[in-house]
Formats: structure tokens, sequence, C-alpha cells
């Protein structure tokens, strides 16, 4: 059984990004089995790979916005900041001993879905238009093809 199943009312129709979303909610089922176990060391690399995997696809999607002249870039931006910030934290709190690994994946599962259905298929639109030229389909096909 999983925590989370991506279904396509999170789909932003952006099959890259799609992939992407769907890669972050496999990493929060991952996260449930190291709970789960009890295995601290794994819900510690859980948590760097979901930490590591997240900011890659954030800088991705930032890059996307940037070529295709998304206007509000900078607020989805910083949307990115504040939540890389508040994960961070989450790490922290984890290394000092506590469990946090239900709050996280609790606070991220909500994070996402408003994030995705609200955010990110407010850019979808406009990166759209340029998901399949230049340096975005070599990026898309090399990195996450």
């Amino acid at each position: 059984m999983s925590y989370w199943l991506w279904d396509t009312s999170l789909s932003v129709g952006i099959d890259v990004i799609d992939a992407q979303h769907r890669r972050i909610i496999d990493y929060l089922n991952e996260l449930e089995v190291a709970k789960e176990s009890a295995d601290r060391d794994t819900v510690s690399e859980v948590l760097a790979g979901l930490i590591d995997y997240t900011r890659t696809h954030f800088l991705f999607e930032e890059e996307l916005m940037t070529q295709a002249g998304y206007t509000l870039s900078d607020e989805h931006k910083a949307t990115h900041d504040a939540f890389t910030a508040q994960m961070i934290n989450y790490v922290r709190q984890h290394e000092s001993g506590r469990d946090v690994t239900r709050k996280l994946m609790s606070d991220l599962r909500i994070w996402l879905t408003n994030h995705i259905k609200r955010d990110d298929k407010d850019y979808a639109r406009s990166v759209s238009k340029i998901i399949n030229k230049g340096w975005v389909r070599k990026t898309r096909d090399s990195f996450f093809g």
C-alpha cells in the first residue's frame, strides 16, 4: 500500500514535469516504508534523496519559466525557496533525533498538491511552447528522458 498515488488531477500537461512530480511522490512513498520499518538510516537516505531531487526539479522548472518568459517566475522561485528552507528544517530536526517523518509527509503532500494545481499549472501554458525546442529538449532528453 502506498502513502500517495499520483493521479491525473496533478498533471500539468508537460510529460517531463509530470514525471518529476511522480518521482517526488515516489520518494514520499519510500519515506513511508522507511518510517514504518523504524529505520532512521534509511529515513536519512530518503530525505537526502528527496531534497536533492526536489532542488533539481525546482531548478529545472525555474529555468523553463525563465526561458519561456513566464511573468511570475520570481514569485514561483520564492515559493520554491521557502519550501526548500522548510524541508531543510525538517532534516535538521530529524538529525537531532526527532521523528518528523509523518508531519513532513503530510506537509509535503498538502504543499505539493496545492503548488502543482495552482502554481505549476499556471506556468504550464507558457512553458509548453518551448518544451520541445533547443537546450530544453536536449536537457529534457538527457537528464529526464
